[in-house]
């Protein structure tokens, strides 16, 4: 009696870059070459390499400054968790977004099941990059239930911030001179004249 072979599992890497998935699929892949991230854009796997040392750097000191938020402040309590590098479920893609903050929940997010609160990009150089953030990122992360999305920019030297309320768009812009408070972190005050010096850092070393 024969049997019908098993279909093989997928095995992700720099030369899948292409591959046509459906988010099912895509969920369940199980092995991957862990130097590459990986999304699904529209049905197409998008094969990239890993954030550039001035995004990292800017991601990280903006997350080191929530997280002590989160322990020291009083208000505190408002910020249940912040991760970078997470994917942004909508019902056909995978985005991975620089950060990923969740308020209001009053306990840890599930992060399959609970959209977060707040997405934060850092705008990398090049025309296609803005175009993603400012235009493409913009839209999906509206659809995805996300309330806030921070948009850093160290070639504009501005933080622009998108506020969605069902269907409807809010956009505010901060200058670098300018700090910014979220009413979804009270009392959380982001120094956007600091965070863009520390992409800058990295941006003038090589």
């Amino acid at each position: 009696m024969s049997s019908i072979p098993a279909e093989p599992e997928i095995v992700l890497g720099p030369e899948s870059a292409g591959i046509l998935m459906t988010p099912e699929e895509f969920d369940a892949v199980e092995e991957y070459d862990e130097c590459y991230a990986y999304e699904l854009i529209h049905g197409v796997l998008v094969v990239n390499s890993f954030p550039s040392p001035e995004v990292a750097a800017a991601n990280e000191l903006l997350g080191c400054m929530l997280l002590r938020y989160k322990c020291e402040h009083s208000q505190g309590g408002n910020l249940n968790d912040t991760l970078p590098l997470q994917y942004v479920r909508t019902p056909s893609d995978r985005r991975i977004a620089n950060r990923l903050i969740w308020t209001g929940l009053g306990r840890m997010p599930n992060l399959k099941n609970d959209p977060a609160t707040i997405a934060v990009e850092f705008v990398s150089a090049g025309r296609r990059n803005r175009q993603r953030d400012y235009e493409e990122k913009r839209q999906e992360y509206g659809e995805s239930g996300i309330t806030e999305y921070w948009i850093f920019d160290r070639f504009r030297r501005t933080l622009t911030i998108v506020a969605y309320s069902g269907s409807q768009e809010t956009e505010t812009v901060i200058p670098e001179t300018q700090t910014y408070e979220s009413p979804l972190l009270p009392g959380f005050v982001v120094p956007l004249d600091r965070i863009l010096a520390s992409a800058d850092r990295y941006a003038e070393s090589y």
